[in-house]
């Protein structure tokens, strides 16, 4: 019915402020997308409220959706024409009717919910929680882990194939929470609606995204007008951030925003602090918990009996959005498992906010419950995508993690061999086996690369330290032992049986036991039982390999001393795929997806063309708000190369120096150098100590250097900012310098997610160009694959129209390496504009960014304005203008 299709609106009135033409166009792109179904790859550049056009055009689609379904339920009591008129209009006005009592039902108790959270937290103020008895909680979870039939093999679960992976304690409560035969007649009519999936890369992005929703004016839900029209009490309008209750608890509108909930591991949401509190795996020991009864059931997950918790907790988490540490707040004043609380919001919720890994894995996605089917998927932060689903397909198995994996096996075997089935003692023994053969090879393949200098074949094997291979070329090597393994069926049997878990669990029972009470023990034990169990590593391996196909490779390698095998899947596009498949739409959305073309090729290159649309727009700053330059040639007159093989030329090095001395006198503020690696920050550090060079540095700007660690990254941005603001007080008398100079790593701790607005960065300076080590045998690989991949596609062009010829087609594995640079190049620029009014200067040192083919892989919106300086004096005189016009234009 055309009636039905829905057009892209001309203006969104739910956006909070009067939206600029490019923030329209996105919003408007999006929409579009959305109606018709699209893939599409967007890019706005940060600082231009991209999450919040995201949101409201989403969210806009999904109200005009909702009433399109309103119409089409409404239109279905038309179909009968025999019937009169009146009568038709009657039932019509009824169903109607019925659909408005629903809506306001569901209203109501959305709001009773609310009510009902905020008397929590206010009792929950006045109260010290406690924890339960020791003799009470604790032991009851020993006496369980003591129980050793916990630790034996699940029976396989015959049933439905999309459940076979799940134990029968965790299929029981699926049952209890998704509508089984003792399920309460609430459950059973609990609605499903059409939602938005936004995933970003970590939880604080997407604690972001809420803190942007709060700012649409946008009614959801339809019963908003239903109260209205009844007379009863409704707000007139969206209550401001600012408007708190006695007990910091902020309201979310009456049925006026959209029911959202965040979803977040056990880890971060288990409120049970005896289980927090205990060595080993926390999710299988919550999963131990699930079919228990009594004293040994996880006190904060409600029974059967007391469904009613469940369900307030329910409404609790969909009628006031809340970010991670919120909904583990709510699990805690509710006292109910906020983790199943989460997922049992998921069908009645119309935004859904999830990190990356949980959508984009499968098993994650069906063990949340997750269908994507119809659904409208938003990947934020996307220029990150490829990289994670390459590394969401990898597998890591150390030599170390696979001996203690088979040493965990023997100990297993030895004990429970009496109690095993036979068809146990089978799977078990053929899994033994192949750990075995696993570690003669890595064993001996170490032996073969630290054989003497004067060994011909060692040498020969020891040249390049590393080896790929396919799977099955690695099954070959393996030996006899393994000939008539089935890797399928072990894979199979590994995820009904959960004996990786079992095996990790008994593991630390029987360490548990044998520390007692020493202090260092058990101290070890802790450290041990946070890092991933050996089997867990196992059997990520073997899963990788039993779905291994051509686009896979398996690689050996020296790491840190230690022997690592590794499956690496080289297509990134191959898991992202059932994403595609399903959803209705899928917007992929970032502040740099530059160079877009790299993102087609990589992920879509199968994707119908008609299904694929992009988008990229300018900077909402004035084009007078950023200098960007590359600086071809230093004061010297020489080229300026920072090539991989060039970078501890001192002589180069006391150039680069001299050009940052210079820049020193002219930048105000802060000013952000990005260096190829931390290896080159390290040798230039050392060369400028050496020649007196940071010493000068130090005294125009304070020097701070990007931290190894992560856990110091805070201090030093804190010190660095609070420098500059002390530079820029014209009371500080004493102070001869002119702001602070900070060094970072391209593609490291700095280079994303940070924001140095304002007088944090005046300039920021990229140092050469980041290239991969090309003699990584994973790099090779996947630039082999690309090759291999581009050849298929221009033999199937050519078999197509045998007249078309490609002429200067550029090789497909060199252009992913030069993109896999200039991504990394592009995060980094995007550091500094973060807001309409700020401005800052943008220099490239490098003679190769003058190159066309380099610089058209630039954001448009920068490298539309970029001027190449013929020589170092140009490019002061272009800098030296640039900032006076800019302290100009603050005075006036």
């Amino acid at each position: 019915m055309s009636h039905l299709k829905l057009n892209t609106p001309d203006a969104f009135p739910a956006f909070p402020f009067k939206p600029y033409s490019i923030q329209l166009d996105l919003m408007r792109h999006v929409y579009t997308s959305v109606e018709c179904g699209k893939v599409a790859i967007t890019e706005s550049p940060t600082g231009t409220g991209k999450t919040l056009s995201l949101l409201c055009a989403s969210l806009t689609w999904l109200r005009d959706e909702q009433e399109r379904a309103r119409k089409g339920k409404l239109d279905m009591n038309m179909s009968n024409t025999d019937a009169p008129d009146w009568v038709t209009a009657q039932t019509i006005e009824r169903r109607r009717r019925e659909l408005e009592a629903e809506e306001l039902e569901y209203a109501t108790r959305l709001a009773t919910a609310r009510k009902r959270e905020a008397q929590l937290r206010r009792m929950a103020r006045g109260h010290v929680r406690k924890k339960p008895r020791l003799d009470e909680a604790s032991d009851a979870f020993d006496k369980q882990v003591d129980d050793e039939k916990a630790f034996l093999p699940e029976d396989s679960n015959d049933g439905d194939d999309d459940t076979c992976n799940l134990s029968p304690a965790v299929l029981a409560l699926m049952k209890k929470l998704q509508g089984g035969p003792s399920a309460t007649r609430d459950d059973e009519k609990e609605p499903t609606c059409t939602k938005i999936y936004y995933a970003s890369r970590t939880h604080s992005q997407l604690a972001q995204v809420l803190h942007e929703l709060e700012k649409l004016k946008l009614r959801l839900n339809l019963a908003v007008s239903t109260l209205q029209q009844a007379g009863q009490e409704v707000p007139s309008g969206k209550r401001p951030a600012s408007a708190v209750d006695d007990d910091g608890f902020i309201e979310y509108e009456k049925g006026f925003g959209a029911r959202a909930v965040s979803l977040g591991s056990r880890k971060q949401l288990c409120i049970n602090d005896r289980l927090r509190e205990k060595a080993g795996d926390l999710d299988e020991a919550c999963r131990q918990m699930l079919g228990e009864k009594g004293k040994k059931r996880c006190p904060h997950l409600p029974t059967v009996e007391e469904e009613t918790k469940m369900l307030d907790l329910r409404d609790q988490i969909l009628a006031t959005p809340k970010d991670i540490e919120d909904l583990f707040l709510t699990g805690q004043t509710a006292d109910t498992c906020p983790y199943f609380g989460a997922r049992r919001a998921i069908p009645q919720a119309q935004l859904v906010l999830s990190p990356y890994n949980l959508l984009l894995q499968r098993t994650a996605r069906e063990a949340l419950g997750i269908d994507l089917t119809g659904q409208v998927v938003i990947i934020d932060e996307a220029h990150n995508l490829t990289s994670t689903l390459l590394s969401l397909s990898t597998a890591r198995l150390p030599l170390r993690t696979l001996t203690n994996a088979r040493h965990q096996l023997s100990i297993y075997l030895t004990r429970f061999k009496n109690r095993l089935s036979t068809t146990h003692a089978i799977h078990l023994k053929r899994l033994m086996n192949l750990l075995d053969a696993l570690v003669h090879h890595a064993e001996e393949w170490r032996d073969l690369q630290l054989k003497p200098e004067n060994d011909t074949a060692g040498a020969k094997r020891r040249a390049a330290e590393v080896e790929v291979m396919t799977s099955a070329e690695l099954l070959q090597r393996l030996g006899r032992k393994t000939q008539g393994v089935n890797l399928l069926e072990i894979e199979k049997y590994l995820r009904e049986s959960k004996i990786a878990r079992k095996i990790s669990g008994y593991s630390v029972k029987t360490l548990e036991k044998a520390a007692g009470q020493d202090t260092t023990k058990l101290a070890k034990l802790s450290r041990l039982a946070s890092t991933t169990p050996p089997l867990h590593a196992v059997e990520s391996f073997i899963s990788a390999l039993s779905a291994a196909s051509e686009d896979g490779r398996v690689t050996l390698s020296i790491v840190d001393g230690q022997v690592e095998i590794k499956y690496q899947h080289l297509n990134p596009a191959t898991y992202f795929q059932e994403v595609v498949d399903s959803a209705r739409a899928v917007i992929l959305a970032g502040g740099t997806m530059s160079p877009i073309a790299d993102v087609v090729n990589q992920l879509f290159s199968d994707l119908p063309s008609e299904r694929l649309s992009t988008f990229s727009c300018g900077h909402i700053i004035p084009e007078q708000n950023l200098q960007t330059l590359v600086l071809r040639k230093g004061p010297r007159g020489g080229d300026l190369q920072f090539k991989y093989q060039q970078r501890g030329d001192e002589g180069l090095i006391s150039e680069l120096g001299q050009i940052l001395l210079n820049f020193t006198n002219v930048v105000p503020g802060g000013m952000v150098v990005f260096v190829p690696s931390y290896a080159f920050l390290h040798a230039v550090t050392k060369q400028w100590k050496t020649s007196g060079m940071f010493e000068k540095l130090n005294a125009k700007k304070k020097v701070f250097s990007e931290p190894l660690q992560s856990n110091e990254v805070e201090a030093v941005l804190r010190d660095y900012a609070t420098e500059i603001q002390v530079s820029d007080n014209p009371s500080d008398a004493g102070s001869k310098r002119r702001g602070a100079l900070l060094f970072a790593v391209v593609g490291a701790k700095l280079s994303e997610g940070l924001n140095f607005a304002d007088d944090l960065a005046r300039a920021v300076v990229i140092i050469g160009l980041p290239f991969a080590n090309l003699g990584s045998p994973e790099l090779r690989e996947r630039m082999s694959y690309v090759n291999r991949l581009e050849q298929r596609r221009r033999a199937a062009a050519a078999a197509l129209n045998p007249v078309a010829q490609s002429h200067g087609a550029k090789d497909a594995g060199t252009e992913l390496y030069e993109n896999m640079c200039m991504n990394a190049v592009n995060q980094s620029i995007g550091r500094a504009i973060r807001h309409r009014g700020d401005w800052a200067a943008l220099v490239l040192i490098d003679s190769r960014y003058a190159s066309p083919r380099i610089r058209n892989k630039l954001p448009k919106w920068i490298e539309s304005g970029t001027t190449v300086a013929e020589g170092f004096g140009q490019a002061m005189k272009e800098l030296g203008r640039f900032y006076r016009e800019r302290k100009s234009h603050m005075l006036q």
